[in-house]
């Protein structure tokens, strides 16, 4: 295990940095322990919705955590706006990094994470191998 603590400035796509971070340290496995800072928009799909709701304003990342694989990130957020309201759920693309964002990564060489059809559940769950 490798920890590799981020600051991931203004403007960024935090989910898109996030997402490439196992090809560029050549792993095919990490998760994101926790992460904070703040964002100008937020993506976020709620439990069992089929898209994306947007958030726009001064939003606090209280909490940020998942997985990193090859097929793509599974990361869920929890935000507070500027009047305290917390909206959380699975983080989309177009999460734009507002002053900045500190992430923490734990890469994991010598496993590998895939997103696989789960005949019990019906979902893309994670498969570790």
């Amino acid at each position: 295990m490798h920890a590799v603590p981020l600051r991931i400035p203004a403007q960024a796509d935090l989910r898109a940095v996030l997402a490439s971070l196992p090809a560029q340290h050549g792993v095919e496995a990490a998760f994101v322990l926790q992460g904070i800072g703040s964002l100008s928009v937020a993506q976020i799909r709620f439990a069992g919705a089929p898209a994306c709701t947007e958030l726009r304003g001064d939003l606090e990342i209280l909490s940020l955590g998942g997985s990193l694989s090859p097929d793509g990130p599974h990361l869920h957020i929890a935000v507070s706006d500027a009047s305290g309201r917390v909206t959380g759920g699975h983080m989309g693309p177009g999460c734009v990094v507002r002053t900045t964002a500190e992430v923490m990564v734990l890469l994991l060489p010598g496993h590998r994470f895939s997103r696989e059809h789960d005949p019990a559940t019906g979902f893309k769950e994670l498969f570790v191998r």
